[in-house]
């Protein structure tokens, strides 16, 4: 005999003496960390699926199973589904109703009556008195076209067309200056130059900034005030990527802020930003709120909340009843005689406590509801040739058997000292 038979017989000696065949050796050659220890748990080849993830097969219960397991059952529901998009925003000035007071013309701050930030102001209401040797030559032209057209006859056409044509363009160039008509008017009737020019408040509102001191030197086009009109405010917020199908413009929400925490405050989504957030993956949406009283504050943090319907005919089961593995999604249906099957399923939107299936089950098949951990602990034990503590397969299910009597330790070391053999390997002569 051979050296190489002779290293192929002390192989095999070892191999039965350690219970592993020489093909499943062979067969572990390779084997992932995973795969190798459902081999020594007793699994088979057999226990990983393609995907890399543990194979599952049929798990039989009694009832004497179920109760210890604490296993309930429950059937798919089909049905209207809702739910609510919860997000926070925050409170911000509309921008359409912001607007920066600039002078344009240089001059010198003289009278500053709106002097502190946050004050209310109406329409019209005077902000600052500016004196600009500009506006007093401007103010002077004008009175000056005014006199001409005035001792002009009317019956000379020419010559009174020029001089109102004169008069017109002293008027524009005031108005240009932001002097109103009032102030205008009130300078041709008086025929007296005012050494100032107010600036009013454009619209009702609050201050939000404030730039100006009296007696400063302010330049052309240098913003004085920022007011804000704040009887509508916009809540803005950000809500995820996959919830973006149930949000549409004009749609009602409401929010909650911490400052009255027991009122809901409705809206509506007045625009859906067109672009999302590359690393938040979210899309920012705009709420508009009527605010009655200025309580909302432009800052203020608030809660937004959508309640959206997800369908009138949706097939649902309790969360709870779905093993998501993070590659397939299992539910375990049961079957006649109380076996039960895992199939998987298609997930689409969570709602509550509850989630749709859109493939997989069918209404009026009955599902594990509870300690489907447990069971899918078993089903992956039955793919592997083992069982849980206390539980032995038998067929295609799994059954408790009780335990056997055991002999005296003393009986079992002898039994087992007696029956062990011992592997002998004959050398062949040369």
């Amino acid at each position: 005999m051979s050296r190489n038979t002779v290293a192929l017989l002390a192989c095999a000696v070892v191999l039965g003496a350690c219970g592993t065949t020489e093909d499943e050796a062979s067969s572990m050659a390779g084997m992932t960390a995973e795969e190798h220890a459902m081999m020594q748990a007793g699994g088979t080849q057999g226990a990983i699926d393609s995907t890399g993830v543990a194979a599952r097969e049929m798990v039989h219960l009694t009832a004497e199973q179920e109760r210890a397991l604490g296993v309930s059952y429950t059937t798919p529901e089909r049905g209207l589904l809702t739910r609510t998009i919860r997000t926070v925003g925050e409170i911000n000035a509309p921008e359409p109703r912001i607007v920066d007071v600039t002078p344009k013309i240089d001059g010198f701050v003289e009278d500053l009556y709106v002097s502190y930030t946050g004050e209310s102001v109406r329409r019209g209401q005077p902000l600052l008195t500016l004196y600009s040797p500009l506006m007093v030559a401007a103010q002077e032209e004008l009175l000056t076209a005014r006199r001409m057209l005035n001792r002009v006859d009317s019956s000379a056409a020419e010559p009174w067309h020029h001089a109102e044509e004169m008069l017109n363009a002293a008027r524009r160039r005031l108005e240009y200056w932001d002097v109103s008509d009032e102030q205008i008017l009130a300078i041709e009737q008086s025929g007296q130059v005012l050494k100032a020019l107010t600036l009013v408040a454009p619209f009702s509102g609050i201050v939000l900034e404030k730039d100006v001191l009296q007696g400063q030197r302010v330049m052309a086009g240098q913003r004085l005030y920022r007011i804000a009109d704040i009887e509508q405010v916009w809540v803005e917020g950000d809500v995820f990527e996959q919830d973006l199908q149930f949000v549409r413009v004009g749609q009602q929400a409401h929010i909650e802020v911490a400052a009255y925490p027991s009122e809901h405050i409705m809206g509506r989504v007045s625009f859906v930003y067109p672009t999302i957030d590359e690393e938040s993956r979210t899309n920012r949406i705009r709420v508009t709120v009527p605010n009655p009283g200025l309580r909302l504050k432009p800052g203020m943090f608030a809660t937004i909340f959508l309640d959206v319907t997800v369908g009138t005919d949706v097939l649902t089961v309790p969360l709870d009843a779905v093993i998501v593995t993070g590659v397939r999604n299992i539910v375990f249906v049961r079957e006649q005689e109380g076996m039960l099957t895992p199939k998987e399923v298609v997930l689409g939107t969570r709602a509550g406590r509850r989630v749709q299936i859109l493939a997989g089950l069918e209404q009026g098949q009955t599902v594990v509801a509870s300690a489907n951990f447990l069971v899918d602990a078993e089903s992956r034990l039955a793919s592997t040739g083992g069982s849980m503590p206390g539980m032995q397969h038998a067929g295609h299910g799994t059954v408790i058997e009780p335990e056997a009597e055991q002999p005296p330790a003393s009986a079992r070391d002898e039994h087992q000292h007696d029956s062990t053999p011992t592997p002998t390997i004959e050398h062949p002569h040369d």
